[in-house]
């Protein structure tokens, strides 16, 4: 408990009950005792609370924008996710749709648009629905009129997620001349480690790799995606009628660098430190969050409440207990201004792969993927004489 007098807590909140006059009123008293902790993942969640209404939007995957010369709303940008996942790319691309920058929704089910009525409204309750589109062509060039129906998503967060991600590798594969491989980690859950294993094995042949890890919502698997990412190569299974692959396989080909930020935490605070500490290679960003008092949520109220409970401590061999409300500094301090964003800039990406590309040795020797190949026939034996 940190040396904290629970009782004394209990005893100095308790007479509080007595004026919380809501249910959100409990909440908020239980969320303050708890913070008496001190610690991260006290959290209070759940209970009797009243329900809002439930408003089951259905997305388009699009940027919108109003065209007041027609009252119509102008497609200014689609969403380009997995081609292949109908839930994580935008409706407006499938088959049969195939939308275009420029065209304009004219009507939603059959009722027009407005400035007051924009498709979002009319796409209320939706989620995952077939719903027809009113198109209109490019203005200024066509203004025919043609029907689509679409499946709108419950959740455009995938197709969104996807197109930031590709956009930031490509980015990097340009910036770098293919040099350097890039992969984002979102969490360290199934989706963190599902994203790992869907770049890692193409991501490490090229010279040197960058490894992002900002925004990560934490979870428990950084140990595995460290120990690969800590992997050096140190020689070639050379089959017979394939590439070569690395030994171990699927290893960094050359410098490693991680990128983090402060919206990086629990787990991903864990990963960020330990990539330090591990000497994988420098950690670019800004500070991470500073959560890793880890939870076991399990314990539920007589209303079905659910608090948690700090439960799980992290010490480290160079700082001690000392990531919890502090998080881990970068090697090399880099934030985003505001301005940056407006301007479409990643100033950390930028330094990221700066970084990764100066530490490509112009003058290291790489494991060879091949040499001389071993000579096992017998010698010629000399001809024999006759006679």
């Amino acid at each position: 408990m940190s040396g904290v007098d629970w009782d004394a807590v209990y005893r100095s909140y308790a007479p509080l009950v007595e004026q919380a006059t809501t249910r959100a009123d409990l909440s908020d008293l239980i969320w303050e005792m708890q913070g008496e902790l001190g610690t991260s993942h006290a959290y209070e969640m759940g209970g009797d609370h009243r329900k809002p209404p439930s408003v089951a939007l259905g997305y388009l995957g699009a940027d919108l924008r109003f065209d007041a010369g027609d009252a119509s709303w102008e497609i200014v940008r689609i969403v380009r996710g997995d081609p292949w996942d109908a839930s994580a790319d935008s409706p407006l691309n499938a088959v049969g749709v195939e939308a275009r920058v420029g065209e304009r929704i004219v009507a939603v089910g059959g009722v027009p648009v407005s400035a007051e009525l924009p498709p979002q409204a009319l796409l209320v309750h939706q989620a995952g629905a077939k719903v027809q589109l009113t198109l209109k062509g490019v203005a200024g060039s066509d203004a025919t009129l043609r029907e689509a129906t679409v499946t709108t998503l419950a959740d455009e967060v995938p197709a969104r997620y996807r197109e930031w991600v590709e956009k930031k590798r490509a980015w990097v594969h340009e910036h770098s001349q293919g040099r350097v491989g890039y992969f984002h980690l979102p969490d360290m859950m199934a989706a963190g480690f599902a994203e790992f294993h869907r770049y890692f094995g193409a991501e490490c042949e090229r010279e040197a790799l960058v490894v992002d890890v900002r925004y990560n919502r934490g979870g428990h698997v950084s140990q595995l995606l460290l120990e690969k990412v800590a992997r050096r190569r140190i020689g070639y299974n050379h089959t017979r009628w394939g590439r070569p692959g690395s030994y171990p396989e699927d290893a960094a080909a050359g410098p490693v660098v991680a990128l983090t930020n402060e919206h990086a935490g629990s787990d991903g605070d864990i990963f960020s430190h330990n990539f330090k500490q591990m000497k994988i290679g420098p950690l670019v960003g800004t500070r991470t969050w500073g959560g890793v008092v880890g939870i076991w949520p399990r314990h539920t109220l007589v209303d079905g409440t659910q608090t948690t409970q700090p439960e799980y401590a992290y010490w480290f061999s160079d700082v001690g207990w000392g990531i919890e409300n502090y998080g881990t500094d970068p090697d090399i301090e880099v934030d985003n201004a505001p301005q940056d964003h407006v301007a479409g800039r990643d100033r950390q990406l930028e330094t990221a792969v700066a970084t990764a590309l100066a530490k490509i040795s112009p003058t290291a020797a790489p494991v060879r993927r091949d040499g001389p190949r071993p000579r096992l026939a017998r010698p010629a034996l000399p001809p024999r004489r006759r006679g």
